[in-house]
């Protein structure tokens, strides 16, 4: 109503909810219905796929509207799997990896990939998430939409495809939940195919327990890290912070206390910007 108020035209309505499990709620399914009658088209990143609800199927069909379930695994007939391509890729490698699920990672690849570029530094991102795709990552996968068989070749495969494209000098993977998250430990597939040359760590100090699930207390960020460097036997060469909970006064006293524990320097990249870490990283990117 506002837009059309406005006289502001509008094409598509995306659903950018992310409940538990991707179950589109109940009283969304009535703002969709008023979408499509107005003609608009629909982007959902559910796990609930609305091209397949009769109701709004016909409803789509009958106004002209289009409805993409981005969740929607792709045919097995054109999946990858897992080869060692991955090898050919001659870009600097980074994943961003995190101490939780929501918890900024996208965002902080977003921001870094500018960076970088900024720097003039040929950087590219590799989305793993409905999100990212929305957002126009130009390659990625959506991880927890694939059959588990095909997901490391999926990984290698945009990875690859990436590079081969592009050639950028560095390519920036997003990471998905965590190492120890005990229901999206979605980084292991990340490090095992995605083989990145070192990791950036999101973490939110003011958070206790893991997002979603209370009584799951995060593990600290120590152990984190040497879940992350044991596992993938690479190294964590920064932190970013997540500043949930926290006062503009309280971050650079984090940020230090950060770096006095862990001995990696640490940023508030959403508040300050990239270019901090931009530098912290530039001589790992230009090593052999």
């Amino acid at each position: 109503d506002h837009f059309r108020r406005n006289n502001i035209p509008v094409s598509h309505l995306v659903m950018g909810l992310a409940p538990d499990g991707g179950r589109l709620p109940e009283e969304a399914r009535a703002v969709i219905g008023r979408a499509i009658e107005a003609g608009i088209h629909v982007d959902c990143g559910l796990h609930d796929f609305l091209s397949e609800d009769p109701i709004l199927a016909e409803l789509a069909k009958r106004h002209n509207v289009i409805i993409r379930d981005v969740r929607k695994p792709p045919d097995r007939s054109i999946l990858h799997f897992f080869t060692g391509k991955i090898e050919e890729v001659q870009a600097k490698k980074i994943a961003i990896l995190g101490t939780d699920s929501a918890i900024g990672k996208r965002t902080t690849a977003w921001l870094l990939v500018q960076g970088l570029n900024d720097a003039g530094i040929h950087a590219e991102m590799v989305g793993t998430g409905q999100t990212a795709w929305m957002q126009g990552a130009k390659y990625g996968v959506i991880m927890d939409s694939l059959v588990n068989d095909f997901l490391s070749g999926e990984i290698e495969h945009a990875v690859w495809s990436c590079w081969n494209d592009l050639k950028p000098e560095v390519i920036v993977i997003e990471g998905q939940g965590s190492l120890m998250n005990p229901a999206y430990p979605g980084g292991y597939e990340l490090m095992a195919a995605g083989r990145p040359d070192f990791v950036v760590l999101q973490h939110a100090p003011a958070r206790e327990e893991y997002d979603g699930f209370p009584g799951y207390r995060i593990h600290p960020l120590f152990q984190q890290i040497e879940a992350i460097e044991k596992s993938s036997r690479k190294p964590v060469r920064a932190i970013t912070l997540n500043h949930e909970k926290m006062t503009a006064d309280e971050i650079p006293g984090m940020c230090s206390a950060i770096r006095q524990i862990t001995g990696l320097p640490a940023f508030d990249v959403l508040l300050d910007g990239p270019d901090g870490l931009v530098r912290a990283l530039k001589p790992f990117i230009k090593e052999s």
